[in-house]
């Protein structure tokens, strides 16, 4: 009886759980609302921004109090959105001509580095779908590890930290991530870091995979890559056409973002190569602009699409923003700069 009078003036009396609260996990109840915006907001009618052309974008919002973070996308064909945060949440939705989310589902990765208690376990920053069999391979920060998934991310089918990323640090891993098609690439896979070098190199540590990136994470070969000046890469992904588009970012105070798209040819990948790309638009005001983080091209009537997903931190000064553009032909680009 003393013990059990002793446990109860224990939970009386003994403060609730002081440490680290639990990563929120997304709800049952799947909710997202889009509300449009414009290219720019004070000229609505404008339409382009370098070799980009304006074809709309969404603010996403829900009540769902892990919703947000998006760190990653992939875009189905029929409009399926896969949106995954840099918790390891997942929302997708089938995204209509009138830009209204349908189909709504959420959910979180099954399994990972870690317990999944804290964000630092599920700190997901890119996504790739395999293109042989659909898996999905996560790349995570911290652990600087790859995760491979079942497509339809319920499933953990493998895991692999290869050995060129072991050095990374801890906050940067895969942030970049794709895989390559077999025509043209081979395929394999490419991860570039957000701000370190190689050991005595410049611009950003990038491995070149010429095998499965989880079952021969350790066959390849190490490259650089040099964002714009000031910025650093947050995704990339595969144009149809097999060159290699990156997505970066620079931030400045009081807050301001501005997002750089590059475009890499093939054959400047090489062993040892250092690549810088050209660059193809920029996103900074009095355009639209935010914390980009995602990125995924698409076909559509034959011509190559693009859409960004932006990360908001979850916070107030932010907003998670879908964007999708088309892309000019190869060989006529336009310039640049808004």
């Amino acid at each position: 009886m003393r013990v059990v009078l002793s446990c109860l003036l224990m939970l009386l009396f003994v403060p609730d759980w002081m440490g680290e609260p639990r990563l929120p996990l997304m709800g049952k109840r799947a909710v997202v609302r889009a509300a449009p915006i414009a290219l720019d907001a004070a000229h609505p009618a404008r339409s382009r921004v370098g070799a980009l052309v304006w074809l709309g974008g969404v603010r996403l919002t829900s009540p769902d109090r892990a919703f947000g973070g998006f760190s990653a996308l992939h875009v189905a064909r029929g409009h399926r959105v896969t949106l995954l945060s840099d918790g390891g949440n997942i929302v997708q939705f089938t995204l209509g001509p009138d830009w209204r989310p349908r189909a709504i589902a959420f959910g979180d990765l099954p399994a990972g580095p870690g317990t999944g208690w804290a964000k630092v376990d599920r700190d997901s920053e890119s996504m790739g779908v395999d293109p042989r069999d659909g898996s999905v391979v996560a790349g995570f920060e911290n652990s600087n590890m790859l995760w491979r998934y079942t497509p339809d991310l319920r499933r953990a089918l493998g895991a692999a930290a290869p050995r060129a990323m072991a050095g990374w640090p801890g906050n940067e891993g895969a942030e970049s991530f794709t895989f390559l098609p077999r025509a043209g690439w081979g395929g394999g896979a490419i991860a570039i870091g957000e701000q370190a070098p190689w050991p005595g190199g410049t611009g950003r540590a990038a491995f070149r995979f010429t095998g499965d990136p989880v079952r021969e994470p350790n066959r390849g070969y190490r490259f650089s890559y040099i964002p714009p000046a000031r910025s650093d890469p947050s995704d990339m992904t595969v144009l149809p056409d097999g060159r290699l588009i990156v997505l970066n970012r620079r931030f400045t105070l009081p807050f301001t973002f501005t997002n750089t798209l590059v475009v890499i040819d093939r054959g400047a990948i090489r062993p040892g190569a250092v690549v810088r790309g050209r660059e193809i638009a920029t996103l900074a005001p009095p355009l639209v602009h935010e914390n980009f983080e995602g990125i995924a091209a698409t076909r559509e009537g034959g011509r190559t699409i693009l859409w960004l997903v932006s990360d908001d931190n979850q916070s107030v000064l932010q907003r998670s923003l879908l964007l999708k553009f088309r892309l000019d032909a190869p060989g006529a680009p336009k310039r640049a700069r808004p």
